[in-house]
């Protein structure tokens, strides 16, 4: 993996410690690179949101963003899906470790979502209630789901999903980082609410097209906005534009928690990745009509010089003896000159 200065995609990225707490136990990175075997173009996208006192939480958040940055430059994102839960999977031994290293550390843990958008094709995964939200085709919608009790019960029809918000046990993880076993990271896509889970996992690698925003974000913003409010900004503004506004947005509500946006943008001009196709087979197709015109204009101008076809002075049509033996070799003379 060889590190870019300059992402290939428009990026926003923007993390707050809110207006009740002093420390942000929020973490969040967004790399670049180029791959070596491949030289495709990536953006990594990773936000992770800390659990425990003290500072138990910024430590167990920036040991997930930092190990699997590292995991990635080691291993590289050639089959990216295993790359990621390999990686977070990694991330929550590390914390889990570290945790029982220190009697301060103990119990702490983090969320993790993450993104790799491998030239145009988006790659998700995600452990906890940090969520992932994609725009395009002008609806928004979030393409994770909440590993948390409230969802659970939701899916299970315990509850109502408009009471899920209040609810007190609505941050209540059901799977984290930093738990004794191993979390198994989350590698659907849910483009539908219909989908199964092995469908919402065939949709990893989503062709993304010319500008179509992912969004990455800790609950400190969604406990807060609602989804109508960030797909406004989404269209409104540019995504440096828009984390600003919707932290602002959440700080004003009380900003409870911390608050962490990512958003990444395909630019205008993105390089499709089926489009050399329809322009191959335009140019193709105009060739080769410029060509048959040229071969039958070149046949006709030779049959015309050596009279085989009279040119009409006026009158009737001239009728045209048939062609000889020496009138077909002067034709194919005539094509292989203007070929050569």
């Amino acid at each position: 993996m060889i590190s870019l200065q300059q992402p290939h995609l428009k990026v926003g990225a923007m993390s707050h410690p809110g207006e009740k707490r002093e420390i942000n136990e929020d973490k969040h990175r967004v790399s670049s690179y180029r791959q070596k075997s491949k030289k495709d173009r990536i953006v990594v996208a990773i936000v992770a949101d800390g659990i425990g006192g003290h500072q138990a939480g910024e430590i167990a958040s920036e040991i997930t963003v930092e190990t699997i940055i590292e995991r990635i430059n080691k291993d590289g994102l050639d089959d990216p899906i295993a790359t990621m839960r390999s990686a977070i999977i990694e991330a929550a031994v590390s914390v889990f470790g570290a945790a029982e290293q220190s009697a301060d550390f103990y119990g702490m843990g983090s969320t993790v979502a993450m993104v790799c958008v491998i030239e145009q094709k988006l790659y998700t995964s995600h452990v906890g209630d940090s969520r992932i939200y994609l725009h395009r085709h002008g609806k928004f919608r979030q393409i994770t789901k909440d590993h948390t009790w409230v969802q659970e019960a939701i899916e299970h029809k315990i509850i109502d999903e408009k009471d899920a918000q209040d609810h007190p046990r609505a941050h209540m993880l059901q799977r984290a980082i930093g738990s004794a076993e191993p979390p198994e990271p989350d590698s659907r896509l849910i483009l539908s609410d219909r989908e199964g889970d092995a469908d919402s996992e065939k949709n990893q690698g989503l062709l993304l097209k010319a500008g179509e925003k992912v969004l990455l974000c800790t609950d400190g913003l969604t406990d807060l906005v609602k989804d109508e409010e960030i797909q406004l900004a989404l269209v409104e503004q540019s995504p440096a534009e828009a984390v600003q506004s919707l932290v602002s947005l959440a700080r004003a509500r009380g900003g409870h928690d911390n608050i962490t946006v990512v958003i990444l943008e395909v630019p205008d001009d993105w390089p499709y990745e089926t489009s050399w196709l329809p322009r191959r087979l335009f140019y193709f197709s105009v060739i080769m009509i410029l060509s048959f015109i040229a071969v039958i204009a070149v046949a006709m101008l030779a049959s015309w010089k050596f009279g085989l076809i009279p040119w009409p002075l006026g009158g009737g049509p001239t009728p045209t003896p048939p062609p000889t033996k020496e009138s077909a070799s002067a034709i194919l003379s005539a094509l292989n000159l203007f070929f050569s």
